[in-house]
Parts: C-alpha cells; sequence; structure tokens
C-alpha cells in the first residue's frame, strides 16, 4: 500500500507540476475549439476517455489484486477447476452490453446534432477537394478561390466570425476528407455523393487545414488556411477575388490536369497515358 501510495502522489505532482487538468491530460493534445459545435465534441471526446480510463483502471485492479491475493506459494494445492460460474458469466456479459450501449447513446445524440444542417446558413461554400489541392465556391457571393499541387500556392478559405456556414463538399476523381483541426470536425469528400455539414465559427484567426485520406502520391500536399476574419475584411476578400476576375465557381467538370478534362457525365475519364 505504501508503494502505490507513493506512485500515486508522484503522478498527482508531475501532473500538478505540468499545470495539466484531467481534462487536458485526456485530451492527447487535442486543439482548442474554434466554433460554437466544437464544446459539443469536446464533451463527448473527454466523456468517452473518462469511461476508457475507468474501465482500465478497475480491470487493472482486479487483476493485480487477484495477482497478489492469490498467488500460489510452494506447497500449496492446485485451485478448484470449474467448468462454468453463472454469475461471473452473466457479469461479463452485461456490463460490457451497458457500457456500449450507453456510448452508442451518447454518440447517436452528438452526431445527430453536429450534422444537422439548417436550410438557411448566413454563408454557403463549396468545397471541391481534387488532385492535388483544393477550390472554395463563395456561393452567395458567386466568386472562387483554387489553388494548385505547389506547397507554396495553397489555397486560403476566408470565413466571417460568428457566423453559420454551410460546407457542400464533392470531388471529381477519389475520395478526399476535408480537415481543420481546429473545428474539431471532419468528413469524407466523395465523387459520387454530396456531403454537407455546417459549423460556426467563433473564434477569429488562422488555421490549418488539410486532407486526412490517403488519396494518392501528393496527397501531402493537399493543405489549405482558413482565416476566420470580421465580416468587413472578408468583404475586402470577395472583392480581391472578383477582381480578379474569379467569378463563378469552380466545378467538377471544370478540374482539369495537364490541360485535359477528365470527369464528365459522372464517369471517371483518365487522359490516356497518365496515371
Amino acid at each position: 500500500m505504501r508503494r502505490w501510495g507513493v506512485g500515486a502522489g508522484a503522478l498527482a505532482v508531475v501532473l500538478l507540476a505540468s499545470g495539466c487538468s484531467a481534462q487536458e491530460a485526456l485530451s492527447l493534445n487535442a486543439p482548442e475549439g474554434a466554433t460554437e459545435q466544437a464544446p459539443t465534441i469536446e464533451s463527448l471526446w473527454f466523456g468517452a476517455w473518462v469511461a476508457v480510463a475507468v474501465v482500465g483502471l478497475i480491470t487493472g485492479g482486479l487483476i493485480l489484486f487477484a495477482a497478489v491475493r492469490f498467488r500460489r506459494k510452494e506447497g500449496d494445492p492446485a485451485p478448484k477447476q470449474m467448468r462454468y460460474n453463472v454469475p461471473l458469466e452473466v457479469m461479463y456479459t452485461v456490463v460490457p452490453l451497458v457500457m456500449i450501449l450507453g456510448m452508442f447513446f451518447f454518440t447517436a445524440r452528438d452526431q445527430i446534432e453536429l450534422t444537422k444542417v439548417s436550410d438557411n446558413p448566413d454563408n454557403t461554400v463549396g468545397v471541391v477537394g481534387f488532385r492535388w489541392s483544393w477550390a472554395f465556391n463563395y456561393v452567395e457571393d458567386d466568386v472562387y478561390d483554387v489553388g494548385t499541387a505547389e506547397v507554396t500556392d495553397n489555397p486560403t478559405l476566408y470565413l466571417p466570425v460568428d457566423e453559420s456556414v454551410v460546407f457542400e463538399l464533392q470531388s471529381p476523381d477519389v475520395i478526399h476528407s476535408f480537415w481543420i483541426p481546429a473545428f474539431l470536425m471532419k468528413i469524407d469528400v466523395f465523387p459520387d455523393r454530396l456531403n454537407k455539414f455546417e459549423v460556426t465559427p467563433n473564434k477569429v484567426g488562422t488555421f490549418a487545414g488539410r486532407c486526412a485520406e490517403l488519396c494518392g502520391v501528393d496527397h501531402a500536399r493537399m493543405l489549405f488556411t482558413v482565416k476566420v476574419v470580421e465580416r468587413p475584411e472578408y468583404d475586402r476578400h470577395i472583392a480581391e477575388l472578383r477582381a480578379k476576375g474569379q467569378v463563378g465557381s469552380i466545378e467538377t467538370d471544370r478540374i482539369t490536369r495537364d490541360g485535359e478534362r477528365y470527369w464528365e457525365s459522372d464517369r471517371y475519364l483518365e487522359p490516356e497515358g497518365t496515371l
């Protein structure tokens, strides 16, 4: 018991010295959320880790208790063998079932809320993920921005702070994944289905974005930047895009490689002689 007490005290000292709260210790270095939806995700994530930690401590404690309390000494007879133990088997069945159903309930409840899309959001951004970059269509303003596969030419997505935005995601080629870590949201981008989700950024700042699906040889270059700004700065950026002539929208059939269109009529058309 003395050794256990010393170990627990040492762990507490380490946590206090590092300034870690319980939630920070179990967050696994997750970024601080930058949307109104982030607290829901953080709560679900933290709750899942608390449940896992409790199960781990109980299981480990029982294993150690049995190993110490019932350790065999020299001359002890072999323990009585049993074919089954109904109470234990019922417990081993019921307890995991209750745990799984509990986690399923909270996950389903939060997922329904997080994937809900309103009919009249403040902003709509059409996101096109293509090999090997991103295009952003600012639907209400009828302008677009598009990047290339060059690391130095990553596109920047501008969003006004404290305004809801619906992302409409599509791809002309393979499956990508639209991920802004600070938004704590990630969703796949399919060539044959339009995915949507809605968030409300509530923190001004610059955030990293990337593709989180291994989509091919230049997957690592599918980076973009997100700038959450005040409405006047957002309007200035839209005006700059319009002044550059980037009016309209980037559709999947307008994305080309080597000057050839390779997505038409909902069929994947690979230019002859290329991979």
